[in-house]
C-alpha cells in the first residue's frame, strides 16, 4: 500500500511539473511561482550566507552548509532554521553536507591545506567533532558522498598528478587516504568544481562518479569499488578553460545518469551544458536541448526514471525525458538541489536563499 501511494504521488508530482513546463518560460514570474503546478517557495533563512551544500531528508527536515562556516537545519519544512554551525568555524567555506537524518550529518570545508576539514555531528548540530584536517598543502578537497550510513568518500584535486580519495568506514568519524595506483592520471590544469556538493556522487551501494573541468576536456571518473579503482570518460560538455567543465552529477541507479555544467562566468555562454548516460558513465550523449546557461546542480525526482531538475544562478530547468531535453521553469538563483523519498525537493544558493518545491496557484 505504501509503495502504491508513492507511485501515485510520483505520478501527480510529474504531472504537476509537466504543467509547469507547459507554461512559456517568459510567462512565469522570476520568483518561481508558476501559474500551474509546482514552484519554488523561498524560506526565510535569517542569513546572507551562500549555500552550496544541501542535504534534504524529508518534506520537514533539511540541512544546508555554506560560507562563513554556516550550517543550518530545519525540522518544520523551512518555517524556521536553527543555526547549528560548528564553533569557531567562521573562517571556513562549507561546500558539502551529507546528512543521514535530523541528528546525524557530516560537513566538508574546502580550501588549500588545513582549510579542507570534515566535521560530524550526532546530536543535530549541538556538538561537532572534527574528524579530518588536511595537512598536505597540495591537496584541496571539493566534495564528498556516502554509499550508506557508514561508507563514504571525499575528493581532492590532483596531488602528484592524480586525484586523491579520502575514505571512511564509520560514518565520517575517521578518514584515511586511499592509494592512488587505481586512479588515472589527471590532465594538466584539470580539477573538480566545489560548486554544489555534486561533483562527487554515489549510487548502487558501491558505485561512485566524479566530474571535472578546467583542462582541455571535461571528464567523468567512475568507480565500482567505493573509490579504490577508477575509469575515466571524456565528456561532450565543453571545457578548455579554468571556468568551464562538468559541475554536477546525478545517478538514478548504477547505469542512468545526468551531468550538467558550462562556464560559471555570467558573461560567457554555456553551450551543450548537459549530457546523459545509460551505461553507468562509459558513454555520454549531449542533451538535444540543454539548459540555456550554466548549471551547477542536478537531481532526479523521486521514483521517476525520466523527470529531473537542474539549477544554476540564472534559473531552474526541468526534463521529463531523462535529460534529453530541458525546459526552463524558473528564473531564481540557486546553486544546488536535492529531492527526498517523500516527494519534497529543496534548493539553496546565494544570499541565504533556500526554497522548497510546493504547489502554486495562479490568480
Amino acid at each position: 500500500m505504501g509503495m502504491m501511494r508513492r507511485v501515485v504521488a510520483a505520478g501527480l508530482c510529474g504531472a504537476a511539473l509537466a504543467a509547469v513546463a507547459a507554461v512559456p518560460a517568459d510567462a512565469q514570474p522570476a520568483g518561481g511561482e508558476g501559474r500551474l503546478g509546482l514552484g519554488w517557495r523561498l524560506k526565510e533563512s535569517g542569513t546572507d550566507a551562500r549555500f552550496r551544500g544541501l542535504a534534504a531528508i524529508s518534506r520537514t527536515t533539511a540541512w544546508v552548509a555554506g560560507t562563513k562556516g554556516t550550517v543550518l537545519r530545519t525540522r518544520d519544512g523551512g518555517r524556521s532554521w536553527a543555526n547549528v554551525s560548528p564553533p569557531a568555524a567562521e573562517g571556513l567555506e562549507f561546500r558539502d553536507v551529507e546528512a543521514f537524518d535530523a541528528r546525524r550529518a557530516v560537513v566538508l570545508a574546502i580550501g588549500e591545506g588545513e582549510s579542507s576539514r570534515v566535521f560530524r555531528t550526532d546530536d543535530g548540530g549541538a556538538t561537532w567533532s572534527e574528524s579530518f584536517r588536511n595537512t598536505d598543502p597540495r591537496a584541496f578537497y571539493d566534495c564528498m558522498t556516502f554509499f550508506d550510513t557508514r561508507h563514504g568518500i571525499a575528493l581532492s584535486d590532483p596531488v602528484d598528478g592524480r586525484y586523491r580519495i579520502l575514505s571512511t568506514g564509520d560514518g565520517g568519524r575517521s578518514w584515511r587516504v586511499l592509494p592512488s595506483d587505481g586512479m588515472p592520471a589527471a590532465q594538466q590544469g584539470e580539477a573538480a568544481f566545489a560548486a554544489s556538493g555534486q561533483c562527487l556522487v554515489a549510487a548502487g551501494g558501491r558505485g561512485a562518479w566524479f566530474a571535472t573541468g578546467g583542462a582541455a576536456t571535461g571528464r567523468v571518473f567512475h568507480s565500482t569499488d567505493r573509490g579504490r579503482t577508477w575509469t575515466v570518460t571524456d565528456m561532450p560538455i565543453p571545457a578548455g578553460d579554468p571556468a568551464r567543465g562538468v559541475f554536477g552529477l546525478a545517478f538514478r541507479d548504477a547505469r542512468k545518469g545526468l551531468a550538467v555544467g558550462g562556464d560559471y562566468r555570467p558573461d560567457q555562454p554555456s553551450p551543450r551544458a548537459a549530457a546523459v548516460t545509460g551505461d553507468g558513465g562509459a558513454h555520454w550523449t549531449p542533451s538535444a536541448q540543454p539548459p540555456p546557461a550554466y548549471r551547477s546542480g542536478v537531481t532526479w525526482l523521486p521514483y521517476s526514471s525520466r523527470a529531473a531538475l537542474a539549477v544554476g544562478p540564472t534559473g531552474t530547468d526541468l526534463t521529463l525525458d531523462a535529460g534529453r531535453t530541458w525546459r526552463p521553469v524558473d528564473q531564481g538563483s540557486y546553486d544546488t538541489v536535492d529531492c527526498t523519498p517523500d516527494l519534497a525537493c529543496w534548493a539553496a544558493g546565494e544570499k541565504g536563499r533556500i526554497a522548497r518545491l510546493e504547489p502554486t496557484s495562479g490568480p
